[in-house]
């Protein structure tokens, strides 16, 4: 589980409670929205099913295609918010974002950073953190939706919900100010593209439907959703593409 520590929450699992949870075949139950020693908000996703992917209809790039269905057999915690400058300086002690400010979601980190990130903030929270796999980011993302967008198939909303080239002017905005999708996320398209765990590849749709990790080597780590310089097309929750990890762009960040 992708798990924060937080003031009203359980101690640290032990090594034993873990792997009950790990084997166990009913769902958990996560608290309710936690925060961590650094100020982060994480909300639980519960586990479930969806359809991943985009239909073929001419909108959706090759690498979306097929749709097929995906089983997250666990419930995880997702930051609410893409990690802010803020909070990358508090835990890395530098901040290498080219538009600064502490609440502008930080970016020009490469995967390799978001990971060493994720392992000191462990350390220091004593609970596991770590990217998102793409599935379980397309999962968040959709909140239970089928639609293209997680508001609805319209461009009509893009401009509520999404920092993008219509109107972002050109750089990363504070996070948190667009509205989120139902589980309460924010920027999952728009403001700056989020990092995830896995190597980019065609989807292997004959691979396992639950909890699917990707392939196990690659070139290129997967990012998903939109950025500040993303034009409408590209905000849908299906979106993905994938970047060298040791690669840096000012529109890509991550949560975790």
């Amino acid at each position: 589980a992708i798990v924060g520590c937080a003031r009203s929450i359980p101690e640290p699992l032990t090594d034993r409670a873990e792997e009950k949870i790990k084997d166990s075949s009913t769902p958990q139950v996560l608290p309710d929205t936690v925060t961590n020693s650094i100020g982060m908000e994480l909300v639980p996703i519960p586990a479930g099913e969806f359809t991943m992917g985009s239909p073929r209809n001419g909108i959706a790039n090759r690498d979306e295609c097929p749709q097929h269905r995906v089983r997250i057999t666990q419930p995880f915690y997702l930051s609410v918010h893409e990690v802010t400058q803020e909070q990358y300086e508090n835990v890395m002690g530098e901040n290498p974002s080219h538009f600064k400010g502490p609440t502008l979601p930080v970016e020009t980190v490469s995967w390799d950073d978001a990971v060493e990130f994720c392992h000191r903030l462990s350390q220091t929270e004593g609970r596991k953190y770590r990217l998102p796999t793409e599935a379980e980011w397309e999962y968040a993302c959709r909140a239970g939706t089928t639609t293209r967008c997680y508001w609805n198939d319209s461009d009509g909303q893009i401009s509520d919900h999404v920092w993008y080239t219509g109107n972002a002017n050109r750089k990363t905005h504070p996070v948190g100010e667009k509205r989120p999708n139902t589980r309460g996320l924010f920027d999952m398209n728009g403001n700056v593209s989020e990092w995830c765990q896995d190597w980019y590849a065609d989807y292997d749709t004959n691979s396992s439907d639950d909890d699917p990790t990707g392939p196990a080597t690659g070139s290129r780590r997967v990012f998903r959703g939109s950025g500040w310089g993303y034009g409408p097309g590209a905000c849908r929750s299906s979106y993905r593409s994938g970047y060298p990890p040791g690669g840096r762009l000012d529109f890509l960040g991550f949560r975790v």
